[in-house]
C-alpha cells in the first residue's frame, strides 16, 4: 500500500478552500472525485502520475507557478512515482 499524501487546509471560507498537498516519493492521494471546480498551483516542478477510474495512467508535468483549472467531477488517484517530493496548492471554488 502506498504512503498517504499529506494535506493542510490553509483557507476554508464561503468562497474557496485552499489546501496544500505534499506527496513524498511513493505517496498517493487515494482515489477521489472532485466535487467542486478547482485550480492546481504547483509549488515546485515535478511529475505526477494520474490514474483514472479505468486504470489508465498519464503523467502531469508540474511547473512551479504554472496553474491549471479543472471542472468538478474529475475522478482519479494521484501518485508520486518520482524521487522528489511533489508540492501543490489546490484551490477549490465553492458555488
Amino acid at each position: 500500500m502506498p504512503l498517504a499524501a499529506t494535506s493542510t487546509v490553509q483557507i476554508d471560507n464561503d468562497e474557496v478552500r485552499v489546501t496544500e498537498w505534499r506527496l513524498a516519493p511513493g505517496a498517493a492521494t487515494g482515489h477521489h472525485r472532485h466535487g467542486m471546480d478547482y485550480v492546481i498551483v504547483p509549488v515546485a516542478d515535478g511529475d505526477m502520475t494520474i490514474v483514472a477510474p479505468d486504470g489508465t495512467r498519464s503523467i502531469a508535468k508540474l511547473k512551479a507557478g504554472q496553474s491549471y483549472f479543472r471542472k468538478a467531477g474529475v475522478e482519479h488517484d494521484v501518485l508520486n512515482e518520482s524521487t522528489a517530493e511533489i508540492v501543490f496548492l489546490e484551490v477549490e471554488l465553492k458555488a
